[in-house]
């Protein structure tokens, strides 16, 4: 049996304390989730974890850690029971529905995206400039293991992304309603939306139907336009 790890000073759980800042995720190439429904999610979508780390009173499979000590470990505000390091995968956007977003920098709202991308079928999230790390701690969490079965793709220009490209714009363009072909909707941030310039460059731009706000929350918008794209009639 393991020897549980006592000390919080571990070199092996000092490496999961870096991988909370987004410079040492890059540099390391690996993220961190925390919970086991996360960890279920990454094995039933074949993910292997490089490192998996358990409380030593939890009768889990992997390196046993003293409660205490997990406790210093844990970004959640209840501790956790089980703490996975896994290898970072950016994919390509691809369709034939892709859900792109534009300067969207809670971390929360683009997990919970990735959620809903999964939920409505969509094959692929692409994330432009300005929009948070989706392998961050509150990202992952947010995505409820999501990120482990929808492919996440990193963009640079609307040029990257596949089929036809509508602009989310509030009161803006067309209702918003499910095309033929390759498409890609695009979210922008909620309180400055997607720019002028931005916006001619894509091939259409439309609008969710709204009765008393300005704008939806960037995530609501999102999942409610994946629900339009979707939907039989």
């Amino acid at each position: 049996m393991t020897e549980a790890i006592t000390s919080p000073h571990n070199e092996a759980l000092k490496e999961i304390r870096k991988l909370a800042g987004k410079k040492w995720r890059d540099k390391l190439g690996s993220f961190v989730a925390e919970g086991e429904d996360l960890l279920e999610a990454a094995e039933a979508a074949g993910w292997h974890a490089s490192a998996r780390y358990v409380s030593a009173d939890s009768g889990l499979e992997g390196i046993p850690v003293a409660p205490h000590v997990m406790a210093t470990v844990s970004q959640l505000g209840s501790s956790t029971r089980a703490i996975g390091v896994y290898p970072i995968r950016w994919a390509q956007p691809t369709g034939p529905l892709c859900v792109a977003l534009w300067g969207v920098g809670d971390p929360g709202n683009v997990g919970t995206v990735i959620r809903s991308a999964l939920a409505f079928g969509a094959s692929s999230v692409a994330l432009g400039p300005g929009s948070a790390d989706p392998w961050s701690h509150k990202a992952v969490r947010a995505s409820m293991g999501a990120i482990f079965s929808m492919p996440v793709a990193k963009v640079r220009s609307a040029a990257e992304l596949p089929g036809r490209k509508i602009a989310l714009a509030a009161r803006a363009g067309e209702p918003l309603q499910r095309v033929d072909g390759d498409v890609t909707v695009v979210v922008g941030a909620e309180r400055e939306g997607l720019s002028d310039e931005f916006i001619a460059g894509c091939d259409a731009v439309a609008h969710i139907p709204i009765a008393h706000a300005d704008s939806l929350n960037a995530a609501m918008a999102a999942t409610v336009s994946l629900y339009e794209l979707t939907r039989s009639s």
